[in-house]
């Protein structure tokens, strides 16, 4: 597989490289740049010639915090993945990052093994939510039902489209959603290229939250 090209973004420095140490050691994962604070994570991403995959993302940081670097980043650039990984683990902060686009979500004494494999999860599926983000999520789904979008017909997404939605809820990769469909891997990207489009949403964990909160699919917990 290619390298996933990872960028952390934290004011302290000693949890920088104690991160980066342990993600090195993973062959299929690569630092490509460390940032202090969302300014200049920013700066970097609008001048380099190519986007890293996956950015860790803390929350509090100076001159640009996480919450509105993750917004700005989603708005320009959402095909990059991002991770908030903080010491914040209260319901507001997660609700928070996950609506303005964050694709997984992780507390800082998180063990190296699931921080490895939420970064897998979201580099292949585009988001990678928990029992504990998914509960929050529907939980926010039935205190503000269709706050967001609204689905307007029966006929807005096609049957096909639902199932591949239903199975993108699931954290199926491509080549798995069209094994289980007997598409091929290019006709599950069109469907996802449509969904994309109709619900107007900017990525993967877009995709779930419209799900969510239109009551198309219900959270497994």
């Amino acid at each position: 597989m290619n390298k996933i090209n990872v960028v952390i973004a934290d004011d302290e420095e000693l949890f920088r490289v104690g991160i980066s140490y342990i993600l090195s050691k993973d062959k299929d994962i690569t630092i490509v740049y460390e940032a202090t604070n969302g300014k200049e994570l920013i700066d970097y991403l609008d001048a380099c010639e190519k986007l890293p995959d996956i950015i860790i993302m803390d929350i509090k940081m100076p001159e640009l915090n996480g919450v509105e670097a993750t917004k700005q980043i989603t708005q320009q650039y959402p095909e990059i993945g991002i991770i908030a990984l903080t010491t914040y683990n209260t319901k507001p902060f997660i609700r928070n990052m996950i609506e303005v686009g964050a694709s997984a979500y992780l507390v800082k004494n998180s063990p190296p093994q699931k921080v490895l494999h939420t970064i897998k999860q979201v580099y292949f599926n585009g988001f990678y939510y928990d029992n504990e983000v998914l509960s929050i999520v529907k939980k926010q789904a039935e205190d503000k039902p269709n706050e967001s979008k609204t689905v307007f017909d029966n006929d807005f997404l096609t049957t096909r489209e639902r199932e591949v939605l239903a199975l993108i809820c699931k954290q199926f990769t491509t080549p798995e959603i069209a094994e289980k469909l007997f598409i091929s891997p290019r006709t599950v990207e069109v469907h996802r290229k449509h969904l994309l489009e109709k619900t107007q949403v900017k990525n993967s964990a877009g995709l779930v939250i419209f799900a969510f909160t239109q009551g198309l699919i219900i959270p497994e917990i």
